[in-house]
Formats: structure tokens, sequence, C-alpha cells
């Protein structure tokens, strides 16, 4: 959502630069790919028929591949811009779980928001990521499970090193994991900026999920001087995978697991 071309040249603009870029990712190894629009300036888009050309591409090059589409409210505002995307039947949408502060900036979603967003995934078929940036967040999701808004399987997806949300260390870590419950088999865990590494790295060797990419961070090293690419970043989590003697779970397992979405005319499963 914030990085632009002003900031490093590795983002992808155009729905055949993304296509591409995931097409990359897709032959590299990837579960899931977790897609932004972009207006043609660079911005960040919701409209339907960037979001459609993209989606479409990326079934066709990426036969099999889980798609996740964005629903932030880091941009926008008003329902009807946030779930359009629904409408396109990708397998998968992000969820916030609620609002929260990033460094410059707010992302609101209140619980109506989050409520309507959910019942439109359910009526379209698309599954919710289920992103969260504190406890309170998990709690909301649990809350949300037993009130019959999302239904299993869950996925949920961790993000640690926001400055006001979950910090990158241990005990948080732990503390947010364990929130969860053993029976939440479907959990990945994200870092923003410097942290990244750091929680990519006990993902595989705790047996989570990996969320990497320059939307959390656009810097390869710690030291801020080698600007990272996505494919960059995904070959470095290849690596960490081969040194622990962990295997990626191929898209075509994880989602007949129930992600994805039987009623996605694009997808040809």
């Amino acid at each position: 959502m914030v990085p632009t071309r002003r900031h490093t040249p590795f983002v992808p603009i155009s729905p055949d630069e993304i296509i591409e870029e995931v097409h990359k990712a897709f032959e590299t190894g990837i579960t899931i790919a977790h897609l932004h629009a972009r207006e043609e300036d660079g911005t960040p888009s919701w409209r339907k028929n960037i979001y459609r050309t993209i989606f479409e591409g990326v079934r066709k090059y990426c036969p099999g591949l889980v798609i996740c589409g964005s629903t932030s409210g880091r941009t926008f505002h008003e329902f009807e811009k946030r779930s359009a995307v629904i409408e396109l039947q990708p397998d998968m949408c992000s969820l916030t779980l609620g609002s929260l502060n990033f460094m410059k900036q707010a992302s609101v979603s209140d619980p109506g928001m989050i409520a309507s967003l959910a019942e439109k995934m359910q009526e379209y078929g698309v599954h919710p990521e289920l992103e969260c940036f504190d406890l309170g967040m998990i709690n909301y999701g649990k809350y949300l499970a037993a009130k019959g808004v999302i239904h299993p399987p869950f996925y949920w997806n961790l993000l640690f090193g926001n400055i006001a949300g979950l910090q990158a260390s241990l005990p948080q870590l732990g503390a947010a994991v364990n929130e969860l419950g053993p029976d939440q088999h479907f959990v990945s865990l994200a870092g923003l900026g410097k942290d990244q590494l750091m929680i990519n790295a006990i993902a595989i060797a705790a047996g989570y999920g990996v969320r990497v990419g320059i939307e959390d961070n656009i810097w390869y090293d710690e030291g801020r001087t080698i600007k990272a690419s996505n494919i960059a970043l995904l070959q470095r989590i290849h690596a960490l995978l081969k040194i622990h003697e962990k295997n990626y779970m191929k898209p075509e397992s994880f989602g007949k697991l129930g992600f994805y979405n039987a009623q996605n005319i694009y997808s040809g499963l």
C-alpha cells in the first residue's frame, strides 16, 4: 500500500508488471499471492477492472495458485470501495480485525465494517485472511468465529513490528500464537521493516506460514544499503527452508483444505 517507485524501483505498478511478478514468485515456489492493485500513477486502487485484469492474468499463468485480494482500510474507507474486489470471487481476501495506527497514518476498520466485509465474503465464497496486529484483534477474530460471522477453516496472519501493535519479541510472539490455541493450524507470521527476516526465520523454524514481500519491507539488509525485490526476499525464504529441512505447502494442497473459492469461474479447478 505504501511503497512507490519513489521509494524503490522494484514496486510493480501495472497489471502486467504485477502478473509477471506473481509468475516469477509462482515459479520460485509460493502458496498464496496477497495482491494489491495500483492506478497508473502508482497509488493504491480499489477498482474492479484493474483487479479483474490482475486476477485473470494470474489464473492464466499461475494455475492453482491461491489468490488473496486486499480490502484494506488504510486508503479507502467506504464499504463499496473496500468490498468491490470481493465481487470478483478470489479465493481469499484480507480482513483486518480492528483499527490501528501506523507510523504516519491510521487504518480504520470499525466493527460494522468488519462484519459487513466478512458477510460479503461469505456470500461470494471468499475466505478471509485474518490479519492481526495486536492481541485485541486476535480476540475479536475468536469472537466473530464464536458468533458464526466467520467460518472455518481459519487462516490467521499475525504481523509483528508495527509501532502500535505486536512487537517482534519472543514473549509477544509466543503470547499471540498461544491466544489462537492448538486447534488453529493455519497461522502465518509477518515481520515489518527490520523485523522481517527475524520473524521469517522463526516462522520457518517453528513450522508456521511465512508472509514476505516488499509491502512489509523494501530493504534486503538491516543496514539499509540494498533495496529488496519480492523475488530476492522469496529466494532467501527458500534458502532458509533448505537449511531447516522444511518444504513449503504447495498451493493445491492448501487450496483443497478449504481455501479455494469453488464459485470462482477463473480457477479452472
